[in-house]
Order: C-alpha cells, then sequence, then structure tokens
C-alpha cells in the first residue's frame, strides 16, 4: 500500500514515511492509495481478540508494507496497558434502550486523544530506524486543549524526537492550560500563543510550508513531523476503536453481526469522525454518521449548504476542543468523494478567500452518510444537567453537544423519519472525562459557582456528584509550572520560538 497526497502533486510514499513527513509536499495529506476492507467473518474474529489484538490487526491492514503484526502488537500491548488505561481502552456505557456510550477518556490524560497519541509515538519512532534517519524528528502541535497534553505525555523522553506544543492562550480549560504547563520531559515545549486555534493551526501549517524553515531546521539536525490528526499516524489508531466498539457490542449482545448501528460525534477538526467514515468504507455496518457542532457550527452548515465558508465570527464556548473554523480533515473526506483535482480547487479556494462551495451532486452524496447538528451553550448546560438526572451519568461539555444532537437525531427519527431511521442503536461517542472541564460542568448541575475557583470546581464536582476524580487530573493545581502559560507570544512569532527549541 503506498500514500498519496488529497491535492495529487506528491509522490507516492511508504507508510513510515508519510508518519515521518506529517503532511505531503503539495500541502495536501496523505492517504492511502486504497482502502482495505473488513467482512463480517474477519469483524467476528476480532470480537474474540483483547483490544491491542483489534488494533494490531487493524493497523496491519494499513501500514503493513513497513510494520510487521508483531511490531504492531507489541506497540499495541504497550500503548493500551491497564497501567495507562484504567477501566479499559475504549468501554461502553448504555444509556436507555438505544443509546451507547463509547468512552474514550480513560487514558493518561483523560481525553481521547490518548487512544492515538500513545501508540503514534511508538509508530513515528519504528519509522525513523527503518529509514535510517539519522536527524531528530521535530514534533509542532497546534492544540485547542486535549491533543497538546496527550501529545506531550505520549512523546515525552521518546528518543530521536523532540516536541513543541502551541496552544491559544484564551481558549483552553484552566485543566487543560494546567496539564500542558506541567508537562515533564527533556525534550518537550509548551507555547501559549495569542488568538485562537485556527490562528495557532495556520502558523504551525505556515511552518511546514516554509522550504527556508525546514532547511534551516535541517541543517540544525532536525526534520518536522506533526501529532495532529493531519499526520496519518494519529488518524488510523481512530479507526480501531469503532471497529471494537461494534465487536463489543455484539458481544453485549446490544446489536446482532451485520447489523447497522448510527454513530454520533462531537466534532472539530473533523478527524474523529472521519475515522468512523473510514471504517465504515472499510466493511462496517454504520448507516449515519452525526456529525454533532457546538455554537461554531462551520460543520452542520456545509452539511446543508454545500458551503463551507470560515469568514464568520468566531464562539469561544464550554466546549473549546471544538472552537474551530478550519476542519482540516474535511479534506481527506473530499478526497475521498470528489478526487485530488476538485480537493486541490476546494483547498486553494479556502486559502484565497476563506470559502468554497461544492457541486449539489457532490453535497447529495455526502448527505447519504452524514447529518449535520449542532448544539448551542444553554442546551449544552442543560444536557449535562440532564443525563446526570435521569442516568446519574457524568459527561463533560463536548461529550454533551454530542449526547444533545444523538438524541435532537433519535427524536426525529421517531417521528416523520421512522422508515429511514429504523431501530438501530445509536453510538454517541464521549471524548473527555467530565473533570476536564469542572467549572463548567459543576455550573451546569448546580448553578453558579460563587465562590468556587476553577480548579477548586473539581473536588467541588466530586462532592457534589460523589465520583472520583481521575488520576491524571487529582492534586493538578499542586504541580510544578515549567511553561508559563501567562507568556504569549503573536502568531507571527511562532517560527522564531520553533528556531529557539531547536537550538
Amino acid at each position: 500500500m503506498k500514500y498519496i497526497s488529497t491535492r495529487g502533486q506528491s509522490v507516492p510514499v511508504s507508510s513510515g514515511t508519510a508518519i515521518l513527513r506529517g503532511l505531503a509536499d503539495d500541502g495536501g495529506l496523505y492517504m492511502p492509495d486504497k482502502l482495505p476492507m473488513l467482512d463480517m467473518a474477519a469483524i467476528k474474529a476480532l470480537c474474540a481478540a483483547s483490544y491491542a489484538e483489534r488494533a494490531a490487526r487493524v493497523l496491519h491492514l494499513f501500514l503493513n508494507d513497513d510494520y510487521s503484526y508483531d511490531e504492531l502488537l507489541k506497540d499495541a500491548e504497550a500503548a493500551y496497558s491497564g497501567d495507562r488505561f484504567f477501566g479499559g481502552a475504549a468501554p461502553i456505557t448504555a444509556l436507555g434502550d438505544r443509546l451507547r456510550v463509547l468512552e474514550l477518556w480513560h487514558g493518561p490524560t483523560a481525553a481521547f486523544k490518548d487512544m492515538a497519541l500513545q501508540i503514534m509515538p511508538r509508530l513515528l519512532s519504528r519509522a525513523l530506524r527503518k529509514k535510517g534517519e539519522k536527524n531528530q524528528a521535530l514534533i509542532l502541535v497546534a492544540t485547542s486543549g486535549d491533543t497538546g497534553k496527550a501529545a506531550l505525555e505520549g512523546y515525552s523522553d521518546v528518543s530521536g524526537v523532540k516536541i513543541m506544543v502551541f496552544y491559544p492562550a484564551g481558549g483552553v480549560s484552566d485543566v487543560q492550560k494546567l496539564q500542558m504547563a506541567t508537562q515533564t520531559g527533556a525534550n518537550v515545549a509548551v507555547q501559549a500563543v495569542v488568538g485562537n486555534f485556527d490562528d495557532t493551526q495556520n502558523g504551525v501549517k505556515r511552518i511546514f510550508g516554509d522550504e527556508t524553515m525546514r532547511a534551516e531546521l535541517k541543517e540544525r539536525g532536525y526534520i518536522l513531523s506533526s501529532a495532529n490528526s493531519i499526520n496519518w499516524g494519529r488518524l488510523v489508531p481512530q479507526i480501531v476503536y469503532y471497529i471494537s466498539a461494534y465487536c463489543d457490542l455484539i458481544n453485549s449482545g446490544s446489536i446482532a453481526p451485520g447489523g447497522e448501528m448510527d454513530v454520533c460525534v462531537p466534532t472539530g477538526n473533523f478527524g474523529n469522525i472521519l475515522a468512523a467514515y473510514i471504517a465504515k468504507k472499510m466493511g462496517l455496518p454504520i448507516n449515519r454518521l452525526i456529525c454533532a457542532s457546538n455554537r461554531n457550527k462551520i460543520l452542520t452548515d456545509f452539511f446543508e449548504t454545500g458551503i463551507y465558508d470560515r469568514n464568520r465570527h468566531f464562539h469561544m464556548t464550554m466546549s473549546p476542543s471544538m472552537d474551530i473554523l478550519i476542519s482540516s480533515n474535511l479534506e481527506r473526506l473530499l478526497y475521498l468523494s470528489a478526487g485530488a483535482d476538485e480537493t486541490a480547487r476546494y483547498m486553494r479556494e479556502l486559502s484565497d478567500i476563506g470559502r468554497y462551495q461544492i457541486t449539489p451532486a457532490l453535497l447529495e452524496t455526502l448527505r447519504r452518510d452524514f447529518t449535520g447538528m449542532w448544539c448551542d451553550e444553554s442546551e449544552t448546560a442543560a444536557e449535562i444537567k440532564s443525563v446526570w438526572e435521569r442516568y446519574n451519568y457524568l459527561c463533560d461539555t463536548h461529550t454533551a453537544v454530542g449526547l444533545h444532537c444523538a438524541e435532537k437525531y433519535t427524536a426525529r427519527c421517531g417521528s416523520r423519519e421512522m422508515s429511514v431511521c429504523g431501530n438501530r442503536i445509536l453510538l454517541a461517542v464521549s471524548t473527555a472525562s467530565a473533570y476536564k472541564f469542572a467549572g463548567d460542568v459543576y455550573r451546569s448541575l448546580a448553578g453558579d459557582m460563587g465562590k468556587v475557583k476553577e480548579l477548586d470546581a473539581l473536588q467541588a464536582l466530586s462532592d457534589y456528584t460523589g465520583t472520583p476524580i481521575p488520576a491524571p487530573l487529582d492534586g493538578i493545581a499542586q504541580r510544578k509550572i515549567r511553561f508559563d502559560p501567562n507568556n504569549s507570544i503573536e502568531a507571527d512569532k511562532m517560527e522564531d520560538s520553533v528556531l529557539a527549541f531547536a537550538d
């Protein structure tokens, strides 16, 4: 299997090279030249396997040109071990008859990004050795909150790698900010940036596209790579948990082999839901994908109108990891649906004028698989409270967006669209522990926090609900700060920070 650019102007590369480079030379994203298929016999065989074994088998379908199954199994067993994922890698909780919640936040940073970023550093380290790369890999990350800490944790003190994370100064929660500011490891750096996530992400993309910058870094002994979901090595492990979830639903008797399910994903950069779409293209029986957005509903509007327009007001919400106006992985969906030439044209228009409009035929094609829905701030808060009162289930602000959209979709199915929706299981993805956003969750449950400070809300939330603070977050306010969160730089100074780190 070879990896080609979504924009069609780069030389095909192997899987290891795609993971090392992160971004193709023409600015596109790497995709396999064909998708492997899974029949029901293969899915049934996975039902008897552990999560690590499922991961190794699925990853091997995509990476077998550079990685052996035994290597992938060794890496998966280390990445998803019990001392890293408390309570299992991706457990499922039932809420009522048809709704199931796929919990992806039981890893070392209490967010779903751990599912990919615990194994990705291992894949990259192997690729460095296999390709005989003598330079160090310099990982640059733009984060809206969760990716940064998960990447820092995954790459901390990994041999042959340095990692620098940029985040929007006012666009992450206090807990997320402290998680990054207190990160240990000799090979890590963290920098706050003035502006929003898109400013930060554009800065990282600018560095990747700067040949002079690349040459300077190479002179200093570094090659650039990325841990964002623009890197195929970040995206491919996410495919695994949808396949694994289907196996677990079979094992629990919630679904019969071959029976379809719907999937609802709270979505910002589009990587998480794209992984579900790829699993569907491989043969996993997914009927409909519900793309759940917060008030920054650019994806909802896209699936309704076919127009992607980032020239709009940016809202800072209580679900900050979804406060995004440039959903990078949507490019991969366009490539799969319209081909490289059209994708390149759309991306040029997005860069030049900040918008593009797909053809009516393409919009109709996408609507066969996707439904876009959104949830405002009051609905998010109400959902947190409602889910707690009805199910005694505690969810974070992003999961609440997904659950609200899932329930809204189910209500629609229960009326005029029942013939379309059927009686399927709806798998809603939970992306973070409620304690990562304890202040907003506590406010949603108890009303005004009064004199409770944001970081004190962790204990207040625990006291109110009788649930324990997850180990990765317990005592976070007392940890030593290494990277001053008050030291923010302008986005046009990001290159200087990278060069200083690589000095």
